[in-house]
């Protein structure tokens, strides 16, 4: 794999170790044991990568921010012979709703050459601008209103007819209310905001912008994304507790400083995603959630996102003795 262009054998390896995380909590959906889930996707996980071909080194993770179990940051994988890779991941993006048995949680990771990917260090939560080509160069220092205007008049339709996608949250609550005040169409999600930022990216999706306050580590593998669909996505930090506040004071952070799309993700990437239950990525097009064979097999759909090659999705029967 180089800057530019994937290996495919190598691609595939790390579609797979997506794969095999949903696989693996296929008896569990909709159970209510989101703590189960997220440690049965990261045993399979850490499993599919470790005999990859590549020096890896994983430097986004999910895990510390949720008290969940997680692959941590600056763990190796892989053989060690084969080109330098950084990976963030998480295992099972949405595992309250993958517990409920709700759409929009998968399986997912990103994959870049050495260094490529922005480090958020000990941040927890980024606010995140989320959109198509048509939206590049909007700013969150820009009122609201403002932002849906530029948007609007640049994909020559009125500002009633965007839908922004903002998570249900209080941190978001002001977010939510300028944006109804505008005209615009609020659609509100509880999680999985990694299914929900490709909706906004992509040219075909069917949402506009994706706005708010969410995950720091989604904010990075949205990223890896963004960038390969060619829509724009800008963010900043957005600590929610003192504690957090603290830490990135004293690393240095600029916390009113916004990081532009070249800086999240500076080389070519690419998103690899299995759906953990149905998932909506684009207008009318939806992957199935893991399914149970009668024979024990499983069935997973996925879709990779890469420069040239925008949400190419594939379907795999996982046979009852792969693991």
């Amino acid at each position: 794999m180089t800057e530019h262009t994937p290996d495919t054998d190598l691609l595939d390896g790390f579609l797979d170790a997506t794969r095999a995380a949903a696989a693996a909590v296929v008896g569990l959906v909709g159970g209510g044991d989101g703590m189960r889930i997220d440690g049965v996707a990261v045993d399979a996980l850490r499993r599919a990568l470790e005999p990859l071909a590549v020096d890896g080194r994983v430097v986004v993770g999910e895990g510390e921010k949720d008290q969940a179990p997680m692959l941590f940051v600056g763990e190796r994988f892989g053989t060690g012979a084969g080109p330098a890779i950084d990976l963030a991941v998480d295992p099972v993006d949405g595992t309250k709703l993958a517990a409920a048995g709700r759409p929009d949680s998968v399986a997912v990771i990103a994959v870049a050459p050495r260094g490529a990917m922005f480090d958020i260090g000990p941040a927890y939560y980024l606010e995140k601008l989320v959109t198509a080509h048509a939206g590049r160069g909007l700013s969150l220092a820009d009122p609201i209103a403002v932002t849906l205007d530029r948007l609007a008049a640049n994909l020559g339709r009125p500002v009633s007819t965007l839908r922004v996608a903002v998570q249900d949250r209080p941190r978001n609550a002001a977010t939510a209310q300028a944006i109804q005040a505008a005209g615009a169409e609020l659609v509100g999600f509880a999680d999985g905001d990694v299914a929900l930022s490709l909706r906004a990216a992509a040219a075909d999706g069917d949402l506009d912008l994706l706005l708010g306050i969410g995950g720091a580590p989604e904010g990075i593998l949205t990223a890896a994304a963004v960038r390969a669909l060619g829509g724009w996505m800008t963010a900043r930090f957005a600590p929610q507790s003192p504690e957090e506040h603290a830490r990135l004071v004293e690393v240095g952070v600029d916390l009113a400083r916004e990081v532009p799309l070249d800086e999240l993700c500076t080389a070519d990437a690419w998103l690899l995603l299995s759906a953990v239950t149905s998932t909506a990525l684009a207008a009318g097009a939806e992957l199935a959630g893991v399914s149970l064979d009668a024979d024990g097999g499983v069935t997973v759909e996925s879709v990779v996102v890469g420069p040239g090659s925008p949400l190419t999705r594939s379907r795999k029967r996982l046979d009852p003795e792969s693991p």
